[in-house]
């Protein structure tokens, strides 16, 4: 079998995005040449790497291996090059970090913006997932660290505390729930809902609990971002369930009351998670160590 780095880097893009045609744009190729290595590299193993549809393009389990070996091949030439240090002059890490709602919006900016100003080469590619689909990113290898929560199974990978984040029911003053100060989750499943952007990982996550107690949320509005939705709720648009630390941050008035939401997946812990902590490469192994110290 024959390849290149750009080969590997290809299949990774390929693999993350589902297209071919997207894989070649983020790799600066053509379609053409970038097909024409895809091909190739499956004749050399005279089998397929991904079945073709019509919406995009899925890795067959021996893509979904040669993805696992390219990313950890990527990872130690990355390492090599940033342990040459002057020898590598110019060489900027890229670390990919997943989180969800929460983990994004509440505790990673300021913990971000600190490490960014402090290490200089290193670049931090962040995006928003549920914590599932963080846990298949991190098995597959297209993620470095992942901030899932407690909440599901990760045992085949490492974890480290990383924050406690329980969630918060918030209701208008005057709603028929307002008296209550322990609120069990199915108790809030016949009023109505400012919800949070449908492709937000606490939207999702929230309407997976809806399902598994058989209803579904009565979203009247959905609000981007959790500012807004408190805003909405202040208003007596519906109810909402928020992270604690957002009301804890929240500077200004509170005319809304609040509940601890009592359901056991509602006292949710964050976790920092990875293949293996020590097999990550120098920079991202300096990221990690900055969440873990906070």
């Amino acid at each position: 079998m024959h390849f290149d780095l750009t080969d590997l880097r290809l299949i990774l893009k390929v693999v993350e995005s589902g297209n071919i045609t997207a894989a070649a744009s983020c790799s600066h190729l053509s379609l053409a040449s970038a097909s024409a290595r895809v091909r190739a590299l499956e004749a050399s193993l005279n089998t397929p790497l991904f079945e073709r549809g019509r919406r995009g393009v899925t890795p067959t389990p021996a893509g979904k291996a040669l993805a696992q070996h390219a990313r950890l091949i990527l990872q130690q030439v990355e390492r090599m090059q940033s342990d040459l240090g002057d020898y590598a002059k110019g060489f900027r890490g890229r670390v990919r970090l997943l989180g969800n709602s929460s983990a994004l919006s509440e505790h990673l900016p300021e913990l971000l913006a600190d490490f960014l100003v402090s290490h200089p080469p290193i670049d931090v590619e962040l995006e928003e997932h549920p914590s599932l689909r963080i846990l298949h990113a991190l098995r597959q290898g297209t993620a470095d660290i992942g901030i899932i929560s407690d909440a599901v199974d990760a045992s085949d990978l490492q974890t480290r505390p990383f924050r406690d984040d329980p969630l918060t029911l918030v209701m208008p003053f005057g709603h028929p729930l307002s008296h209550e100060h322990a609120v069990l989750f199915s108790q809030t499943l016949d009023h109505e809902f400012v919800g949070l952007n449908a492709n937000s990982a606490l939207a999702l996550y929230l309407e997976e609990q809806s399902l598994h107690a058989g209803r579904r949320l009565k979203i009247r509005v959905r609000a981007e971002g959790f500012d807004a939705a408190l805003r909405m709720v202040a208003r007596g648009a519906g109810l909402s369930i928020v992270p604690h630390v957002v009301l804890t941050r929240w500077q200004g008035p509170r005319p809304f009351h609040t509940a601890t939401l009592s359901d056991a997946w509602a006292r949710r812990k964050l976790l920092l998670c990875a293949q293996d902590f020590a097999a990550l490469p120098g920079y991202a192994s300096a990221l990690l160590k900055a969440l873990s110290h906070c």
